[in-house]
């Protein structure tokens, strides 16, 4: 019979064998793993640049044709704002009492035998001077003064005798408004 030979084609070291070997053959095999995944992730953050410059690019073109039409705009806002602003002072003083409005108030409220000879006006107040032929001509006018709702008090200030003619009465009368 003839002889045979076996031939084994597993290694027969013994740093397969150990456990040192079986460590440093496993870390090998896995820094493997880690260095292709790097590099897939590194292939997609370069492949992704791509899309980003050119969102990058689209948004800068927005950006410019945004900041063209409010520069185009610039004018009529300017214009509208000064428009604004002159509008909101045209109501603030059309709210303001106007003292002719409350001299208009008072004369048509003043009876036939009063008259009325000087009118002033300051700051939320009137005065009226005047000379009636009796005390109820000035009764019945502070009555009608004090009916006006506009008017906040209507007061006596003083009453006297007429130097000239002792047969009228002059009068003064503080309202404010």
């Amino acid at each position: 019979m003839a002889k045979t030979k076996s031939i084994n084609l597993l290694p027969q070291e013994e740093f397969d064998a150990s456990i040192v070997g079986r460590v440093l053959k496993w870390a090998m095999g896995t820094f493997r793993i880690i260095v292709i995944v790097t590099e897939m992730v590194v292939m997609a953050a370069f492949l992704s640049r791509f899309w980003l410059d050119a969102q990058n690019s689209d948004l800068t073109d927005s950006i410019k044709i945004k900041s063209a039409q409010i520069a185009a705009q610039s004018d009529f806002e300017k214009e509208f704002r000064q428009i604004q602003k002159k509008l909101a002072i045209a109501k603030a003083l059309a709210k303001d009492i106007k003292p002719t409005d409350k001299v208009d108030i008072v004369t048509s409220r003043i009876p036939g035998d009063v008259i009325l000879t000087a009118i002033t006006t300051g700051e939320g107040t009137l005065q009226i001077k005047g000379t009636a032929s009796s005390e109820i001509g000035i009764i019945q006018l502070i009555s009608n003064l004090k009916a006006e709702k506009s008017l906040k008090t209507v007061e006596l200030v003083s009453i006297s005798s007429s130097e000239n003619n002792p047969s009228e009465i002059v009068f003064v009368i503080k309202i404010t408004y």
